[in-house]
């Protein structure tokens, strides 16, 4: 093994230890050592951030379906009674705790120029602060409802009844629910006050309509201070703040908590699958997680000895890719003081086949892969032996993590030799940025009203951010809150796309954006020519004429300034 690829592999090594990774496949050594930043990570808040936020979101569970991409689509399952439908946060946050950190989960698609731990972190923060609100809630349904259970059962009904009228697309029956609503209300209260009953009888009967009146306006207090909260979250972590998640639940405190250890287990397992050198190519979907391919360039001549009469000195394609390495490293130095690439993310990618509609995906494991990373002896087997038939295939690549994470651009280069032809293909990949929806900031409730003098003008005043059919809402769920799947089975959820990644999920075309869009192919031109340029030292090293390669590199140079993005994984055929 060359002295390079020897120091490149220890490096590997240390980036192993560093994730805690000691045994092979699923199993990790989570004892406490040094923490060193994970290269690529930094700048990708504003991405992180902004799907974090969707945790504390109040609005409706099927504004997410707004945000599904072209080939991504999650959906909301609907259940029995609209009562107890969760909101986007709580759909949210469930889906994803559910999807990430199962303990039966299928493997999961990284999310490039995102931080998913933080994001799942969020989650179970937000779930955190609901349970917090839900056990309160708990309280005042068994003091002021289950007590009173006709009474509640009574009211409860209305709202049902209500609810499902103001769903109807026809506008008198929402408002014929509204109508009923109050009606019920003034029956009750003259019931009240001429009671044909005496006696105990007539006390309960009483309190059995007063009580659930009462507990709704507790259980309003208590929603209204835990909004406030959620809102709070939502609106620092898109401010920039870096609000960090609060979950102690994930710190074990002493041996026999075998929750808290298995919670932790599982973020820093969902960490070491993030830094996987193996993805996902899905035909017209391109490489999962990294956007669809946009760009494809090749260069393939014939393998010509320089002088006649002599022959090629022995190479293989992990030398001309370990040269196209060496080089991209100096990528981010240029002859110019104008600023340029930022630090780039140079890794070795093992692309594994799978179908376009393929539902799920799976890791390599075995002796040749330690937590997620297949080694870097079989990545350098792969890279000279697997070029043809079936099989993974070897990529270099380079990522770009652009925007606070908000554009990832990667251009991966493969080198194969097949009897006397050298090809190198460089492909441009483009993931853009998150769904405006995850963007958007919490506005206040308000409602506009005329002017009390000067009634031509309007003015808005606030309202609660809880209002009465949502308090009940809240309240029914609460005590079923600690099953959650009965929970799900009433009330409905989200069904997250297959296969999964909170990244790529939710991602828009960069074309969208005009700097964006400039960002992504101008990155293609330097790294182009800097594979070929290493590419033609190799084999002038090696004694191969470079006149074909020179002439095909210099076209190549020429076609790749075309500043129209292509569908290069459609093909038409």
């Amino acid at each position: 093994m060359c002295a390079e690829h020897g120091s490149w592999e220890k490096a590997a090594t240390v980036v192993d230890a560093a994730m805690g990774a000691a045994v092979a496949d699923d199993v990790f050594d989570f004892s406490p050592g040094a923490q060193i930043p994970l290269q690529g990570s930094a700048g990708q808040t504003a991405a992180t951030h902004a799907l974090a936020s969707a945790a504390y979101r109040d609005s409706s569970a099927e504004e997410l379906l707004k945000a599904n991409s072209d080939w991504h689509e999650s959906k909301f399952k609907e259940g029995r009674l609209s009562l107890f439908e969760p909101n986007l946060g709580e759909a949210f946050s469930r889906a994803v705790q559910q999807r990430m950190l199962g303990g039966s989960r299928k493997a999961l698609i990284q999310s490039f120029g995102t931080e998913p731990q933080t994001v799942v972190e969020h989650c179970l923060a937000a779930s955190r602060i609901r349970k917090e609100r839900d056990r309160k809630l708990t309280l005042i349904m068994v003091l002021c409802g289950l007590l009173f259970l006709p009474g509640l059962l009574l009211w409860l009904g209305l709202f049902q009844l209500r609810r499902t009228l103001a769903g109807s697309a026809d506008k008198r029956a929402g408002a014929l629910g509204t109508a009923l609503l109050v009606g019920v209300g003034i029956i009750a209260l003259i019931f009240l006050i001429r009671l044909p009953f005496t006696g105990f009888l007539s006390i309960y009967l009483r309190a059995m309509i007063i009580a659930p009146v009462i507990g709704w306006y507790w259980a309003k207090q208590v929603c209204e201070n835990t909004a406030k909260n959620l809102r709070a979250a939502w609106d620092g972590l898109l401010a920039g703040g870096g609000i960090g998640a609060k979950i102690p639940e994930a710190v074990p405190r002493n041996p026999n908590e075998t929750a808290a250890e298995a919670l932790r287990q599982n973020l820093a397992k969902l960490t070491a699958e993030q830094q996987s050198n193996t993805v996902f190519y899905a035909g017209p979907k391109g490489i999962l997680g990294m956007g669809t391919r946009w760009g494809s360039w090749q260069m393939a001549e014939e393998l010509v000895p320089a002088r006649p009469g002599t022959e090629i000195h022995p190479f293989r394609s992990w030398d001309v890719i370990r040269a196209i390495h060496d080089r991209l490293r100096l990528l981010e130095r240029g002859p110019l003081h104008t600023g340029g690439f930022p630090t780039p993310h140079i890794k070795h990618w093992i692309v594994a086949p799978v179908g376009e509609g393929a539902t799920e995906v799976s890791r390599p494991t075995g002796e040749d892969v330690e937590s997620f990373q297949v080694r870097p002896h079989e990545i350098q087997r792969i890279c000279n032996e697997q070029q043809f038939g079936s099989g993974n295939r070897h990529y270099l690549g380079i990522q770009f993590t652009l925007w606070d994470g908000q554009l990832v651009i990667t251009m991966l280069i493969t080198v194969t030799v097949l009897h006397e032809t050298l090809r190198i293909e460089v492909t441009g990949h483009a993931l853009g940025p998150v769904h405006s929806l995850f963007t958007t900031k919490p506005k206040p409730k308000t409602k506009e009203v005329d002017k009390t003098i000067k009634f031509w003008e309007k003015k808005e005043i606030p309202l609660p951010l809880v209002d009465a059919p949502e308090v009940v809402r809240l309240a029914v769920r609460a005590p079923l809150t600690l099953y959650p799947p009965l929970l799900d089975y009433l009330g409905g959820k989200i069904v997250l796309p297959e296969p999964f990644g909170l990244r790529h999920a939710w991602a828009d075309k960069p074309w969208r954006h005009r700097f964006m869009a400039d960002d992504a192919m101008r990155a293609a031109t330097p790294v182009l020519r800097t594979a070929h340029a290493a590419a033609l030292k190799v084999l002038e090293d090696h004694g191969v004429s470079t006149e074909n390669f020179g002439n095909r590199a210099g076209f190549l140079s020429g076609q790749i300034q075309d500043p129209a993005p292509k569908k290069a994984d459609v093909y038409d055929a």
